[in-house]
């Protein structure tokens, strides 16, 4: 049981912390579609026969895996604005991490697509069918059944990421936490909240990912 001394001190931190999970929402909703968008746009320029499309695909990707996220907003929030590009530190945080998991959902798109029969698309393209056609009617539906789970996982990896953001001061939660734990010095009350909040923002992200993983896992 929490103690009345942890319970009084919830109250009073709670509101604050909870803005903080709103400001975490936000940013993860926006990374997410931030990185949904230019990973599959990269899945599709690593699957392309010319070497010209395939090869800055596939340069950006290594760069960007091989780069760390903290490194990336670094880049982003303080190198940018030597060069005129001035952003605030929430965008600088969903941009940075929505570009970092750009690179990972490209290869989870890319190997979703390229699981597929190919005797199914050479079936298509001998009826006449184009590329966008044959990519919408064909492609699409079955590699979008292959990546939902590792696509869940991905959601479940990115919250916790976000936390990352702190480090730029985006006002999320860890950095809520710090900026209370900071002038209370109640360090374990603060981050035991921050940690059960994180922990109830995950749980129904992990329980959508296990039933995508079962739901699609076996086909």
């Amino acid at each position: 049981m929490f103690s009345s001394a942890f319970l009084n001190d919830a109250r009073e931190f709670l509101p604050i912390l909870l803005q903080g999970c709103w400001t975490t929402i936000k940013l993860t909703a926006l990374a997410l579609v931030l990185s949904t968008v230019i990973g599959f746009l990269l899945a599709l320029m690593r699957l392309s026969p010319y070497a010209l499309v395939r090869l800055p695909a596939t340069t950006f990707i290594t760069v960007i895996r091989g780069i760390p996220i903290i490194v990336q907003l670094f880049y982003i929030y303080f190198v940018f604005p030597e060069i005129g590009i001035e952003l605030s530190a929430f965008q600088a945080g969903f941009i940075g991490l929505g570009i970092a998991y750009s690179a990972y959902q490209a290869e989870n798109f890319r190997a979703g697509i390229e699981a597929i029969d190919h005797g199914q698309i050479e079936a298509a393209q001998s009826l006449g069918m184009r590329y966008w056609l044959l990519l919408r009617r064909v492609i699409m539906p079955q590699a979008i059944r292959i990546t939902l789970p590792p696509y869940g996982n991905t959601m479940i990896m990115m919250l916790k990421d976000s936390s990352i953001a702190s480090t730029i001061t985006v006002a999320e939660l860890a950095r809520q936490g710090q900026l209370i734990a900071s002038s209370t010095f109640k360090n374990m009350t603060v981050f035991t909240l921050v940690a059960l909040l994180y922990l109830t923002m995950s749980l129904p992200l992990t329980a959508l990912a296990h039933w995508l993983e079962k739901r699609f896992g076996r086909r």
